[in-house]
């Protein structure tokens, strides 16, 4: 960050609403930059660490609110902000408010339609990086989505948190980007949950795995480069891969499993799911076809 930057940051006041984890590593981020930082937590105990660091702690949610244009939300979900938010609305206009809890692209939409009826501009942030990463903009991102005109103005003061990439107006986009990257960390986790507990049942240790684990997940790299092109070109050709051999694959990956006396969940959604495919008649297809029936939704609808 420029010594520019940081100068017109440090004169922009924000309130942080919320301060689990995250919220407070936000306020202290801000804090460490030479906001001024309004704090408000349900429990008020919370915030003594920041206050002595500098930050002011508000009565109430309202005070919170009216305390500053730029209001930060740090919170579970959409409910948890219909609660707070919703009984004090009257405080929402002419605020900026930036809501960076999870939740879907359509509760998101919702959230704004809201806030933007009670004359608040409406920000939707989707963090990817843990509280540990924040403070770090060089390093971290987080998406955004709602109106330009809002993010321009206070980026300088967002771009504090994280690095910030801009999605668009619709305020579901931030939403929608950053479910498609927990979808994708959480199954793959859980795989590698899978593969410890089958280590595990061989007498192996998490540790004698990781490098298998690590080279593994790098490979994914160049997997999901070849198959992106294909995929937006229709081609699931099984000129490369085949359905049919990879059945068989997962099918033995599942008999693995069930041999070692591990739980068999995750391995038996997965071979679901393939011979999905083959009943369909895609064995000779690349699995990407596979792709086509996640498209249609559940089995049976």
């Amino acid at each position: 960050m420029s010594a520019s930057t940081t100068a017109r940051t440090a004169a922009a006041p924000v309130t942080v609403i919320g301060l689990g984890p995250m919220g407070a590593a936000m306020a202290g981020a801000l804090l460490d930059q030479g906001h001024e930082v309004t704090v408000w937590n349900r429990t008020p105990a919370r915030a003594e660490p920041l206050v002595a660091r500098g930050a002011v702690l508000a009565g109430s949610v309202e005070e919170a609110v009216r305390a500053n244009e730029l209001v930060i939300l740090s919170l579970t979900d959409y409910d948890a902000m219909d609660a707070l938010l919703k009984p004090v609305a009257g405080a929402l206009a002419g605020r900026v408010v930036v809501n960076l809890s999870s939740d879907t692209p359509e509760r998101t939409r919702e959230g704004a339609r809201w806030a933007t009826g009670q004359g608040a501009e409406f920000l939707a942030g989707g963090v990817t990086t843990p509280p540990s990463g924040i403070g770090s903009p060089e390093t971290t991102y987080t998406f955004y989505s709602g109106p330009r005109t809002a993010f321009d103005r206070h980026e300088p003061t967002l771009g504090v948190l994280t690095g910030t990439d801009y999605r668009g107006e619709d305020p579901g986009l931030s939403a929608l980007m950053y479910q498609l990257g927990m979808m994708m960390f959480w199954t793959s986790m859980l795989s590698y949950w899978q593969a410890v507990a089958l280590a595990d049942a061989n007498g192996l240790k998490a540790a004698d795995v990781l490098p298998h684990a690590r080279e593994t997940f790098a490979s994914l790299d160049m997997f999901t480069g070849f198959y992106a092109e294909r995929i937006d070109a229709g081609n699931h050709e099984g000129d490369v891969d085949r359905l049919a051999m990879g059945t068989a694959s997962v099918e033995h990956v599942l008999h693995t499993m069930a041999d070692a006396g591990v739980d068999t969940t995750l391995p038996n959604a997965v071979v679901d799911l393939f011979r999905r495919g083959m009943a369909e008649g895609r064995a000779a297809d690349s699995f990407s076809g596979l792709l086509e029936l996640m498209k249609a939704g559940p089995a049976g609808k």
